[in-house]
């Protein structure tokens, strides 16, 4: 028998009751806190204590933190800024204790739902240009900005800006590790940059100036290159995958179903700047890769210690998958696949490669990933659907609670059951990107994916791998945005056995 979400909802709310004194004590404050003056906290607390995947560990979560509404209240209270609140009751987030203590990295929260629920569809407000962030040297506070690559029909793509070109200055400022954010992520919609060449390790300006103009509602496609190429007759299908979105699951399955029309044999998938999004997508992913065997094992989900005893076999495995949804999926049908990373790669783009790893042998080349294995789901103060987000329900949200919530609530492990990659997955051949070279995503003497040609062929290659300026990035325009490296589950849930 299917049981509603809402029950597991009620066990939270009747830990403590309605009143503000329930154990027959005066109470000495005479206009004491209710947790309805508290909505957003109490609606941030109730959310998370029956979802976040580490409730168990935090006190403040526990089942019975509070023994009735008084004590609830004046906990809830106690942090006035309902964005801080929140961080209040992650298990040590990131802007509580700092990065390297944090084990919560990842869960984060909007002021307003809309903002995340467009960003998980690749919805934002961007200029189009892909880049990172590094130090000019260590020890110094100035950072430069190297260009990964140019979103199409961007504002960043009708301008003369290109992969592998340099910058120092915003707006005429000298970019630091102080000022980065305000200049290039906060909410000037304009801003020009001043490009440099690299010489003798340093930068020097060049006197070009490239102006770029956010959109509003630009929509990402993440498929940036897909090619098939003809290496001495070898059928090397490439693909440059640079976000997991569902809105775009038909233009990669169709991708694939040009691969499989160029007689593809082999696979170069490139995801070093792809820092995840939805699970569905990368399952569909993995099936164009590898098989739509659909009794073949992708993942396997794990919940908090309160929700895994609750949920169905249906809801806590997925397998490779035949069809999108809407078309038949197009699979190459590999057992092998050459995975090109970098520390950006994330969430789902790890997910890939772990789901398919009992399957297909594969080589991956670049860096360590970034270690982010745990998947979030979308909150809001809907308590009729147990704070679920669901776009049929958007007058169902409690009007007076804008926040949006986007915790870690779950762990995917793969059909080996192994799960715990919190350090990164390590690549088989080290290859870091040398901003010196770049090179031209696609093309075959750009340098991570001449490597992999190298060891699908065999073939020594003309050029050179020797890393003269590696990147040492600090950040990126994608780590910066709203999801940042978010793995998101997008799959209904359901309860019940």
């Amino acid at each position: 028998m299917k049981k509603t979400l809402f029950f597991f909802c009620l066990l939270s709310f009747v830990l403590f009751g309605c009143s503000s004194d329930d154990n027959g004590i005066e109470n000495p404050n005479p206009n004491p806190p209710t947790s309805a003056e508290f909505p957003a906290q109490s609606f941030m607390w109730r959310a998370m204590n029956l979802w976040y995947f580490w409730q168990d560990d935090v006190a403040d979560l526990a089942d019975d933190r509070f023994s009735n509404d008084l004590e609830f209240a004046t906990f809830l209270s106690a942090e006035s800024d309902p964005g801080r609140f929140f961080f209040t009751i992650c298990n040590q987030h990131r802007e509580i204790v700092g990065e390297e203590a944090a084990i919560d990295r990842f869960s984060f929260r909007r002021s307003n739902y809309e903002d995340l629920v467009n960003s998980l569809s690749g919805v934002s407000r961007s200029n189009g240009l892909e880049f990172g962030l590094s130090l000019i040297t260590q020890g110094s506070d100035n950072v430069f900005g190297y260009v990964q690559y140019v979103l199409p029909d961007s504002d960043a793509a009708s301008k003369d800006i290109s992969r592998g070109e340099f910058f120092t200055h915003v707006d005429g400022v000298q970019i630091t590790a102080s000022n980065f954010s305000q200049l290039l992520f906060g909410n000037n919609i304009t801003y020009t940059l001043g490009m440099a060449d690299l010489e003798n390790g340093g930068f020097t300006l060049n006197g070009k100036e490239v102006t770029l103009t956010k959109i509003d509602n630009f929509v990402e496609n993440p498929i940036q290159v897909a090619t098939t190429l003809d290496i001495n007759g070898t059928k090397i299908a490439y693909l440059m995958y640079n976000r997991f979105l569902s809105s775009f699951n038909e233009q990669l399955n169709d991708a694939f179903g040009q691969f499989v029309a160029d007689g593809a044999t082999e696979l170069v998938l490139d995801m070093r700047y792809n820092p995840g999004g939805s699970v569905n997508t990368s399952r569909l992913l993995a099936s164009m890769v590898h098989s739509t065997d659909t009794d073949k094992l992708y993942i396997r989900q794990r919940w908090n210690s309160k929700l895994q005893p609750q949920f169905s076999a249906e809801q806590l495995e997925d397998y490779f998958a035949n069809s999108t949804g809407e078309s038949p999926i197009n699979s190459l049908n590999l057992d092998r696949v050459y995975v090109l990373t970098t520390n950006s790669s994330a969430s789902a783009s790890e997910l890939v490669i772990n789901g398919l790893a009992p399957y297909v042998n594969i080589t991956q080349i670049g860096e360590t990933t970034s270690g982010k294995n745990e998947f979030s789901i979308t909150l809001v103060d809907d308590r009729e659907n147990s704070f679920i987000y669901n776009s049929d329900r958007e007058g169902e949200i409690n009007p007076n609670v804008s926040w949006g919530l986007q915790p870690l609530v779950g762990r995917n492990e793969n059909a080996d059951g192994f799960f715990d990659y919190t350090d990164g997955l390590d690549p088989d051949i080290v290859l870091e990107e040398n901003v010196a070279n770049l090179g031209t995503l696609g093309d075959v003497n750009e340098p991570l994916l001449a490597r992999a040609i190298q060891e699908i062929t065999g073939a020594t290659t003309k050029g050179s791998f020797h890393v003269q300026f590696p990147a040492n990035m600090i950040t990126s325009s994608r780590l910066e945005t709203i999801m940042r490296d978010n793995m998101y589950l997008d799959k209904p849930i359901k309860m019940g056995q």
